[in-house]
């Protein structure tokens, strides 16, 4: 259970950020993107709006999106909305997804069990620097429980302000709207959790269940309620599944890295529990630390402002050596948990 326990806590590891969805599209968008070979993606999605007065309730909008990377850009996945086109609205869907250059492609076949109606998209993205611009085209058999197809066109753009903090808009239709059928429309602002494989959105839509057909036009429920938009959030949880081969392998061998030819060990620093044990030791110059990784985790021993070069990724049952040949104080955390911090005292 303590194995368990610490492994969850330790999914903000490191991780390519290129794995994720949040700076890449906007609110009601699927984009091109899938998780990587080898990872489950969870995405949380909440939407609400607060009725007037008196009663002043809170009607909740959530989606929850579970997803797989397989081989050959293949992602497989589900979204459940509470409150979409219909009540407890349940999609399943794979997406193929393909890079030319500054192009991305991708076919999304779907279908949606709730409303017994085979779904699809075929979207494409152009990216140049900080800017992304997405369009999509939908096809739905049995749109919003009617019998009879459908098609609907969305499109978007998502500017990034740097690598941590994004803009984005996006707007979808029908193709030949009914009467009183809506676009349905988004905007928020985009962030990465630095340190952390996480990202997370403030946003506002008209749309309540962001399932292809539920994010093709705006809610008409919402609509009936109130005259306001949804306000809400995302966050997305990637698991890399390779982090937890050490439950159904046992300890990995020793790793040893980073030893210099000579170094004397004069001080040991364990990993554990998320923390380095012993957060502050003193050495001579010309001796070096050993730090041991006894999570189930990969953890870092990263110096600030580059004082010196660090480690490489320090795997479970792994062992880092440096050693400091100039006196000084040098502070060091984890990259994947900057959470984590220690100190090496050299006189």
């Amino acid at each position: 259970m303590k194995r368990v326990s610490l492994a969850l806590l330790a999914l903000a590891g490191a991780a390519p950020l290129h794995a994720q969805s949040l700076l890449d599209r906007s609110p009601n968008m699927g984009g091109t993107w899938v998780p990587d070979a080898g990872v489950v993606q969870f995405n949380f999605l909440h939407r609400f709006y607060v009725t007037p007065r008196p009663n002043s309730g809170v009607i909740n909008y959530p989606t929850f999106t579970l997803a797989v990377g397989v081989p050959a850009h293949v992602g497989l996945g589900m979204r459940y909305a509470t409150k979409g086109t219909a009540a407890n609205e349940t999609e399943i869907y794979a997406r193929w997804r393909r890079q030319i250059g500054p192009w991305a492609i991708s076919a999304t076949p779907a279908y949606n069990i709730t409303l017994r109606s085979a779904d699809g998209e075929v979207g494409m993205d152009w990216t140049s620097g900080a800017l992304t611009l997405l369009g999509a085209v939908r096809g739905m058999s049995h749109a919003f429980g009617e019998d009879r197809a459908r098609a609907a066109a969305a499109g978007g753009a998502v500017v990034r302000l740097n690598s941590y903090v994004a803009i984005t808009g996006g707007f979808a239709s029908m193709l030949g709207t009914d009467p009183g059928e809506d676009p349905a429309w988004s905007a928020g602002l985009l962030f990465v959790i630095p340190g952390s494989p996480h990202t997370f959105s403030l946003h506002a839509s008209n749309v309540g269940g962001n399932t292809i057909q539920g994010s093709s036009r705006a809610d008409p429920f919402v609509k009936l309620a109130t005259t306001k938009p949804l306000y809400g959030f995302e966050f997305t949880i990637p698991l890399h599944l390779k982090r937890f081969s050490p439950w159904f392998h046992g300890s990995p061998k020793p790793v040893a890295l980073g030893a210099p030819a000579g170094a004397a060990i004069a001080a040991e620093v364990a990993m554990a529990a998320v923390k380095f044990a012993g957060e502050t030791v003193t050495i001579s110059a010309g001796q070096a630390v050993r730090w041991t990784n006894r999570d189930p985790v990969e953890h870092t021993v990263t110096f600030d402002g580059a004082a010196e070069p660090g480690s490489p990724v320090i795997p479970p049952n792994g062992r880092y050596v440096h050693r400091f040949d100039k006196p000084g104080t040098y502070t060091y955390h984890c990259t994947p948990h900057p959470f984590m911090k220690g100190v090496v005292v050299v006189k």
